[in-house]
């Protein structure tokens, strides 16, 4: 083992009557900067940020949505009774759920507003990528999201008295084994997704400032196919038939994260292609077109009748 990641968990915090953890602290957050980079992009190209604001609004609650209820399937199957697995702030949260609920959310209020989807959603890119790695800081801070026992050097070894988050209890010492230096060394999966994220942030804000070619849509569409792929492997350090301290519920020889990573993959790879069949090249001649349509246009509030 060339060397191992270990820290003191940083537990949640008792404010009165209320619990504070960084898990949650640092999603908000991640939201808050990827919204911050998607409307400083949209105000550099002349799009109304007002109305985008809304969009985010609403994309926020389509997120918390989606985060709890894309787990729900995966709990239903396992046995979990209706009302358990329903509960809408009881149970397990997915961030790929919250991407998912937040999109389609975020979507159908655009068009409520008479916004043109696609050229929010590409400049939307780079600011998914931000939320996930400032989202991840709080997975790394509780320790959350633990793999499969490894001797990788970017493994996470737990010490005896470490206050895991509560899906790894079982992974928990009060003392060393016998000339053990560790009590176990772990995938630190959240680590492996944020290191992804950042890169596929740098890809992105490259891409978009290179990529001149580019059609409405398309840079939407690499993120999609990076990120269900890099789901899809990461997730492989997280479960393993022989090795039971995996947390995730698995459906045939995969994840559940995974079936949901490959599948947004494989739907990134088509939009990419019918995108770029479909759609005009971005430029600041469209975007004023796009734009002048939703000026001239009423929403769906403004709609006499509806």
């Amino acid at each position: 083992m060339l060397a191992t990641i270990s820290y003191p968990p940083i537990p949640a915090l008792e404010l009165g009557p209320l619990t504070l953890s960084l898990h949650g602290l640092f999603a908000a957050l991640g939201f808050l900067a990827g919204a911050w980079l998607l409307v400083r992009l949209a105000g550099a190209r002349g799009y109304d940020t007002i109305k985008l604001q809304s969009v985010l609004t609403w994309a926020l609650v389509g997120s918390l949505l989606g985060a709890r209820y894309l787990t729900a399937p995966a709990a239903i199957v396992d046995g979990v009774p209706l009302g358990v697995a329903l509960n809408p702030i009881q149970g397990s949260f997915s961030i790929m759920g919250g991407f998912a609920g937040g999109i389609l959310v975020g979507a159908f209020r655009a068009r409520r507003l008479r916004m043109r989807f696609l050229p929010i959603a590409s400049m939307a890119a780079p600011g998914l990528a931000v939320g996930t790695v400032v989202g991840r800081i709080g997975d790394l801070a509780i320790v959350e999201h633990l793999g499969v026992a490894t001797t990788s050097a970017l493994g996470y070894g737990v010490l005896p008295g470490y206050d895991l988050a509560p899906q790894h209890n079982n992974l928990e010492c009060a003392v060393l084994p016998p000339g053990a230096e560790y009590c176990g060394v772990y995938h630190h999966t959240a680590l492996y997704d944020l290191l992804g994220a950042l890169v596929l942030l740098g890809v992105l804000l490259w891409l978009y400032r290179a990529w001149t070619s580019r059609r409405y849509g398309q840079l939407f569409a690499v993120w999609i196919t990076w990120y269900g792929l890099q789901r899809f492997a990461i997730d492989f350090t997280r479960y393993s038939p022989d090795d039971p301290v995996n947390a995730d519920r698995v459906l045939g020889a995969l994840t559940w994260s995974q079936w949901a990573g490959l599948g947004g993959a494989v739907l990134g790879l088509a939009l990419f292609v019918l995108w770029w069949r479909t759609q005009p090249t971005e430029s600041a001649e469209q975007d004023a077109a796009y734009q002048a349509e939703a000026d001239d246009r009423p929403t769906v509030e403004e709609s006499p009748g509806l």
